[in-house]
């Protein structure tokens, strides 16, 4: 996190020309032929949809035999729509040809995907084919929960002279049975938007819900925690989709889920509403206070049952203790109406922190000027 005051980027609305209070970028998961991008596109201006036409070209499978996009060919479709719509285009880059082929084909703007941003060689392959050129990038998180990743990728892209960014969140890889495809994982995109204010966030609910059903839900959730647009998978017939046709949405339903979000409203912030807004936050401030106090106490009780294992040579970890702690946790939860996921996860993170400490007391981090070091 040493780094993050080198990103240099462009706010939003320095840059992005739609005149939308909520910029969409919307279109088919992928380009599959030239009627369908056509037909896509001309159904979701008839909804008087001016945001950014997307479409995958190249599409990463994780089979060989799955359809890995149009390529080249699907290039002349999307300067098709620019021409006939007016509508900018969107393509997701995965190498340097990719780069090369759209800023030769006039594509407006590129992102990178989830599973590109995992690999800082690619990224920079990607970042050195941008050099010099002035076109919007888009950085989607990386397929694993690593905000320090997705920071990386950011700053390569950044430093070869790119300031119109916008971090993309679409969840992530998920091995355990969800309700969503990719978990949200909200409070990474949420640290990402506080270390960097003003940096553009956008949101994928169509990768984050794996159904369509459930793009309005996530939708919804991201414009409530700040995210500053969406980016969402269309297609003119979404059943018959050649790729991730459980989450596309036809454009009819997509203008029905932008009509029906609830937008942040810019005048709250003098009206009563935000008077009482002001006075509960310095409540959450008084109690978050209290919360840290009461944490460094226990820690410092945690700090005295270390030293009385260190004495008396008791293994740290305690099963009983802690299926103990575990269960008494799970009844105050109850008893209060609190998520028991969340308490779960809380008292993780403390007991986690907890064993830190007596593995320090009883096992010390050596120093390196420590004599038993030396390589004499």
């Amino acid at each position: 996190m040493s780094h993050i005051k080198e990103l240099d980027f462009l706010l939003l609305n320095e840059w992005l020309d739609s005149g939308e209070k909520l910029p969409v970028i919307a279109g088919p998961c992928s380009a599959e032929t030239e009627e369908q991008v056509m037909s896509t596109a001309e159904a979701l201006m008839s909804t008087g949809f001016r945001g950014v036409f997307r479409a995958g070209v190249w599409k990463p499978r994780t089979r060989p035999n799955a359809f890995e996009g149009m390529g080249i060919k699907a290039l002349p479709w999307l300067n098709r729509i620019q021409k006939e719509t007016g509508m900018k285009v969107a393509i997701e880059v995965a190498n340097a040809e990719h780069v090369q082929l759209a800023l030769k084909y006039n594509i407006d703007i590129v992102w990178i995907g989830a599973r590109t941003t995992v690999s800082p060689f690619s990224v920079q392959e990607i970042a050195d084919a941008l050099k010099g050129a002035d076109i919007p990038v888009m950085v989607k998180n990386p397929v694993s929960p690593d905000l320090n990743l997705w920071i990386g990728a950011l700053e390569r892209i950044n430093k070869v002279g790119i300031k119109k960014l916008i971090a993309v969140h679409r969840g992530f890889s998920n091995y355990q049975t969800s309700h969503y495809r990719n978990q949200p994982r909200w409070e990474i995109p949420i640290q990402l938007m506080a270390l960097y204010p003003g940096l553009p966030v956008f949101c994928d609910p169509s990768h984050i819900s794996g159904k369509r059903e459930w793009i309005f839900e996530v939708a919804q959730k991201s414009i409530g925690l700040g995210m500053h647009g969406l980016m969402m998978e269309t297609h003119i017939q979404p059943e018959q989709a050649w790729s991730d046709a459980d989450q596309q949405i036809t454009p009819n339903r997509l203008n029905e889920i932008i009509q029906s979000l609830r937008l942040p409203d810019d005048k709250a912030g003098t009206s009563q509403i935000n008077r009482e807004l002001m006075h509960l936050r310095r409540i959450i401030d008084s109690i978050d206070e209290e919360l840290i106090q009461v944490l460094a106490k226990r820690m410092q009780i945690v700090e005295k049952i270390g030293q009385n294992k260190k004495e008396n040579n008791i293994t740290i970890f305690q099963l009983e203790r802690w299926n103990e702690i575990m269960e008494s946790c799970r009844q105050h939860a109850a008893n209060f109406g609190i998520n028991l996921d969340f308490v779960e996860q809380i008292m993780q993170e403390v007991h986690k922190e907890s064993i830190q400490i007596q593995s320090d007391q009883i096992i010390p981090y050596p120093s390196f000027t420590d004599k038993t070091l030396s390589s004499d």
